[in-house]
């Protein structure tokens, strides 16, 4: 528990702490090492990034974390941050992913304001979701994945409108079937 403390502790510090100082004009920055076509400030910081941990820090994303009691439930469910460093290990050995991650980052950059802004009520579900077994993570999938598949069985086809309702079904059964099955691996790793 301490370890989540200490680790809550040192990510709680503002946004600030994460610009850097003020430089001379013989410092060193490294506007070169961004990517192409992301707006910078004059040391050098992505700026999207920068008021991202501007958002974070002014909605009070970490305080509603701590206080949701997620970090409580996790610890209970045997999750800790040295579980976790197999999957820290595996991305330090795969640089690959690395590079797709970060490739991926100025399409993912306008997405993380609006994933900050619908985190704090998805955080009473997460700390409840932390708490339910793989295995019933996986039933919940294969559920899922069989009620999509009976929707498309017992809804009929015969107008725009039905289709519509099949396609919705499918789509969201479906995503949740995929949401469950992804969780189910990832808590039975990290809570062995």
């Amino acid at each position: 528990m301490m370890k989540c403390a200490a680790a809550l502790a040192l990510l709680a510090g503002s946004a600030s702490a994460f610009a850097p100082a003020s430089v001379g004009p013989n410092a060193f920055t490294r506007v070169g090492a961004t990517l192409p076509g992301a707006a910078v400030d004059s040391n050098g910081n992505n700026v999207a990034v920068k008021d991202l941990l501007t958002n974070v820090e002014s909605s009070g994303l970490l305080t509603k974390v701590a206080q949701s009691g997620l970090l409580s439930n996790a610890a209970a469910a045997g999750i800790s941050l040295k579980k976790l460093e197999p999957l820290l290990e595996l991305a330090a050995e795969n640089p690959d992913i690395l590079i797709i991650v970060e490739a991926a980052g100025p399409e993912l950059l306008p997405i993380l304001p609006k994933l900050i802004e619908l985190a704090p009520p998805a955080l009473p579900l997460l700390a409840s979701a932390v708490t339910i077994s793989p295995g019933l993570l996986s039933v919940a999938g294969l559920a899922s994945f069989g009620a999509a598949a009976g929707a498309v069985i017992t809804i009929p086809d015969d107008t725009v409108l039905e289709v519509a309702a099949q396609t919705l079904a499918v789509g969201a059964l479906g995503a949740a079937g995929v949401a469950s099955l992804a969780g189910s691996a990832i808590l039975g790793k990290i809570t062995k």
